[in-house]
């Protein structure tokens, strides 16, 4: 979601220096979205909510009044949005879905989910990058080569390539979801509202439970090691010992 550098000599404006960090934060947040579902996580609606606040604060900061098209405006925005469309649904269909004993409707991201979404957010990483810093003047004159206008074409494209990819691994994730019958749980017969069903209940027990037993064999382990550790110092004082003992 990066644009051109303008071309002013001297030091970066403030709006200049406020955009390229823009572009940094924005696209490694929507990088770090991908990491934290390697875990499992449940899948309802919900798990859409970060990266589309992500889209609609990138979307306040980027999108401009509608401009004309000239060139091949159109083409570079169709291929860059169709871009993001593809490797946002492989990204989706690389997950894993499953359900666990409670019922309850999970999801983790996969290798191919992984590698599809980096591709992407990684490419406009790369490219905001290379904007802001030596690539300017070759963007610029590539642009004037293909008879793209200029940077607000490319930020626009760039912009709706992330839309296309957020949309279409929710999308897709969504569906199946919807397919699997994964609606979000609801109040059983003779349960309170607005308290969560039993299988949830379980599911965050057994997460709990698997953090306590990951902090036992951590400590189990830690003092192994310390009674190693005793247990060689104990011997080496003992031959020591010895040692002198029969220097006697």
């Amino acid at each position: 979601m990066a644009g051109l550098r303008p071309e002013t000599p001297g030091r970066p404006t403030t709006r200049e220096t406020f955009v390229s960090t823009t572009d940094y934060l924005i696209d490694i947040l929507l990088i770090v979205v991908i990491f934290r579902q390697v875990r499992p996580h449940q899948l309802t609606p919900r798990a859409a909510l970060l990266p589309i606040l992500l889209l609609i604060v990138a979307g306040v900061i980027y999108l401009r009044p509608p401009f004309a098209l000239r060139g091949n405006d159109l083409a570079l925005i169709v291929i860059l949005a169709l871009a993001g469309i593809v490797l946002g649904a492989l990204s989706g269909a690389g997950d894993t879905v499953w359900r666990d004993g409670g019922g309850i409707l999970l999801f983790r991201a996969g290798v191919l989910s992984v590698i599809a979404w980096l591709v992407g957010m990684g490419f406009r990483l790369g490219f905001a990058y290379y904007a802001y810093h030596s690539g300017g003047p070759s963007i610029a004159s590539f642009s004037v080569r293909h008879d793209i206008t200029g940077a607000h074409i490319w930020t626009t494209a760039l912009f709706l390539m992330a839309v296309g990819q957020v949309l279409a691994r929710l999308g897709v994730l969504q569906l199946r979801r919807v397919r699997a019958g994964g609606t979000p749980a609801t109040a059983t017969a003779g349960q309170p509202a607005g308290q969560p069903a039993q299988p949830l209940l379980a599911f965050a027990a057994r997460r709990s439970e698997r953090r306590s037993e990951r902090r036992l064999e951590r400590r189990a382990r830690l003092e192994a090691r310390r009674q190693s550790r005793r247990d060689r110092r104990a011997g080496r004082y003992a031959d020591t010992s010895l040692s002198q003992s029969e220097g006697r």
